[in-house]
């Protein structure tokens, strides 16, 4: 066990079923303060709506387990500080000009899913899982998806990228802390893929197509479309005109 410069602590398994997982029995436990949960292998990662998130030797799995400072129903917020977080340490790897956002909590690379999010609120603390593509690109996806080692060759070890990622990260939050949500929303959107060009949103038992018109103060996405404008909590989101990118 070691802590990083933001005095947060990191522990490496090398094999959990989830970092997520970890992180609820954690707070279940009682935790105290902050820490990364990183494993080397996950034998039961998953993603939003529990999909199963594929991991092999070399990908990154990490969870922050924490109390952020402000009230639970600002905590979504927080998906989009991560994502910013993510997408500097990316920056630094491969250079700014091939990372995009994609809504609500995606990394893309040239295009390519490479990272994913997931936000949990375990009452007492919030869970924030991150999972990146090292070295493995998922197969049958319906979008698609890149991986970093074929831009950065070696990719970064765990506990270097969680380092990095937990610098960008508390950077960001500061200021969320600081200032509130507008200027993450601002810097989040200038970084977006999408944003007043024709998207589909897919929701569970619904479809919507529009023009992507930012995000609000809760970090919906705001949708125009032929019968009016939609904001929109959750859904996945597919660019025009291939649906598979």
């Amino acid at each position: 066990m070691r802590r990083l410069p933001s005095g947060t602590r990191i522990e490496t398994f090398d094999t959990l079923d989830s970092t997520s997982a970890e992180a609820r029995r954690r707070s279940e436990a009682g935790a105290t303060e902050p820490v990364w949960i990183v494993a080397l292998r996950q034998t039961d990662g998953y993603g939003r709506r529990g999909r199963r998130w594929e991991q092999d030797a070399g990908d990154f799995a990490g969870t922050l387990l924490f109390k952020p400072e402000a009230p639970p129903e600002h905590w979504g917020q927080l998906s989009f500080v991560i994502a910013l977080g993510l997408a500097s340490a990316f920056d630094g790897l491969v250079g700014e000009d091939k990372i995009d956002l994609k809504w609500p909590n995606d990394v893309l690379l040239d295009g390519g899913k490479c990272a994913g999010i997931l936000l949990e609120n375990l009452g007492r603390h919030l869970s924030i899982g991150v999972g990146v593509n090292m070295v493995t690109a998922p197969e049958g996806m319906p979008y698609k998806v890149t991986r970093l080692v074929d831009y950065v060759l070696p990719p970064p070890g765990p506990g270097a990228f969680a380092a990095s990622l937990d610098g960008h990260f508390q950077d960001y939050y500061g200021t969320w802390v600081r200032e509130g949500f507008a200027p993450i929303r601002d810097i989040w959107l200038k970084r977006a893929r999408g944003v007043a060009a024709k998207i589909t949103v897919r929701l569970p038992n619904a479809e919507f197509s529009g023009v992507f018109e930012g995000i609000d103060e809760t970090g919906a996405l705001i949708l125009r479309t032929g019968e009016g404008t939609r904001t929109i909590a959750a859904g996945d989101v597919f660019f025009s005109p291939q649906p598979e990118d």
